[in-house]
């Protein structure tokens, strides 16, 4: 097997990097796949890797949502929010969430997941309880443009993290346990938050939404520790694995394809590195597939809306919701378990759910009837959120064969372009438009269409380009 590294070939490489070389492909000729040492070897980054990062997914997925709880909670009049005041504390999170999710990756790529993700946690955790003190609303949207400078580093890390671990047919399961948090968090968040405010308003003078910020950013703070002493770096300098362990992982990432660095290896400089990522005409084509997922999942915010024309009270038209994240987490559940089986299907199989999607709310478009709305939301939120998993997985097991940083930036970009869909996405469904909500439903159908074009073209196209550094 001819073995490339950083991009350079045997013959202008340097003594050092071609005695590397020579030791991955040593490496690569004595690994045997699949046996009974390499399935207790997952199991155990499993074991280290999925728990405190799922727990970590949902604490940050809450943190940057419960600002909606708070705000029906009595924030609103407490620092007299109106419905413009309200956008721009929403908007403000996303702006510094998209900017700075490439330079953070471009930071975790020269140091340690362990200590970098937890310590961005456990500062949000403290900015989130922070905003239970404010008093203006200057202070809500000062505190809420540093949660979402600290949050960008997470998901894009993570991503970095499992790509850095798992071969790419065993990613697509593992980035659907990763999304799953967002799903659960969806379906009980709202729940959780309830308990919260009602049961803890008025303690020691505070008011709930106050004690919600609290709360759920000690639990944040709290879990960053643990996850600490849990989360793995990557495969060449981590200390929860053996000598022997460490070998293998990296032997078993390097027969398929994909790059693992030493520590002493020579690096790309940051520019290098993101100029080989913003060149690569895959990771624009991921940006476009992403934008149309995460477009579309922006529906989300507006369930309760939607589900409320069904003629309950508010309160019950939130219990309402729980069955449509219920059903898309069994659908995710499905969908990656497969895609990690049919691992060369996943570009085809992007295509059908974003289409199952697309003919959704085509139909929401022509169809009135509130319970065949119902219905047609449950089936096109499955097809979205399973979407989202696979897509990542996808992402990442076509951007392997990169070096760190340049798979780092690839992903970080991605997530990124993706997230911009949330500040658009919140104006999608004006109520004004109400019941019918023509300009929304047309809006997500022209964007599943585009996704539906984008991943069919990664299909044919990785298939006969593959990325090979």
């Amino acid at each position: 097997m001819e073995n490339k590294y950083h991009g350079e070939h045997r013959e202008v490489m340097g003594p050092e990097l071609a005695d590397d070389v020579k030791h991955q492909e040593a490496l690569i000729d004595s690994y045997v796949p699949d046996t009974e040492e390499e399935r207790k070897l997952v199991r155990k980054i499993d074991l280290y890797i999925l728990p405190a990062m799922w727990l970590m997914y949902l604490l940050s997925y809450m943190d940057r949502t419960n600002i909606g709880n708070a705000k029906i909670a009595g924030m609103e009049h407490d620092l007299g929010l109106d419905s413009g005041r309200y956008s721009v504390a929403l908007i403000v999170f996303f702006v510094g969430y998209v900017v700075w999710e490439v330079p953070s990756n471009m930071i975790l790529a020269r140091t340690k997941p362990s200590i970098f993700l937890p310590a961005i946690m456990f500062l949000w955790g403290c900015v989130t309880i922070g905003m239970a003190f404010i008093q203006t609303y200057e202070a809500l949207v000062g505190l809420r443009v540093v949660v979402g400078l600290l949050e960008a580093g997470f998901a894009p890390g993570m991503l970095l993290l499992l790509s850095s671990w798992y071969k790419p047919e065993e990613q697509a399961r593992r980035f659907g346990v990763y999304i799953s948090a967002a799903i659960l968090s969806g379906a009980f968040g709202g729940l959780i938050a309830g308990a919260i405010t009602s049961g803890l308003h008025g303690s020691h003078g505070l008011a709930g939404w106050r004690w919600l910020f609290i709360v759920e950013g000690a639990a944040t703070a709290v879990w960053s520790i643990i996850a600490s002493f849990l989360l793995m770096d990557f495969p060449a300098n981590t200390k929860r694995l053996t000598e022997p362990e460490r070998e293998l992982a990296i032997k078993r990432l390097l027969a398929r394809s994909a790059r693992v660095e030493t520590e002493d290896a020579p690096r790309l400089s940051h520019l290098q590195a993101l100029k080989q990522a913003l060149t690569n005409w895959r990771v624009w084509l991921f940006v476009v597939g992403y934008m149309a997922v995460v477009g579309s999942s922006t529906l989300s915010y507006f369930y309760p809306t939607l589900v409320n024309g069904l003629g309950y009270s508010t309160t019950v038209a939130q219990y309402m919701t729980i069955p449509i994240y219920v059903a898309a987490f069994f659908v995710t559940a499905i969908v990656v378990y497969f895609m990690d089986v049919y691992s060369a299907w996943r570009g085809f199989v992007l295509g059908c759910t974003m289409t199952v999607a697309m003919v959704c709310s085509i139909i929401i478009c022509v169809v009135y009837d509130f319970h065949a709305r119902y219905a047609l939301l449950v089936i096109m939120a499955s097809g979205l959120w399973a979407s989202n998993g696979l897509s990542l997985a996808y992402a990442s097991s076509t951007f392997a064969a990169m070096p760190a940083e340049v798979r780092g930036i690839s992903l970080a970009f991605v997530n990124a372009m993706g997230n911009l869909a949330q500040i658009y996405g919140a104006y999608l469904f004006p109520s004004s438009s109400a019941p019918k909500y023509l300009m929304g439903f047309g809006v997500i159908s022209g964007l599943c269409f585009t996704g539906v074009a984008a991943y069919l073209a990664l299909y044919i196209l990785l298939r006969k380009y593959p990325q090979r550094h």
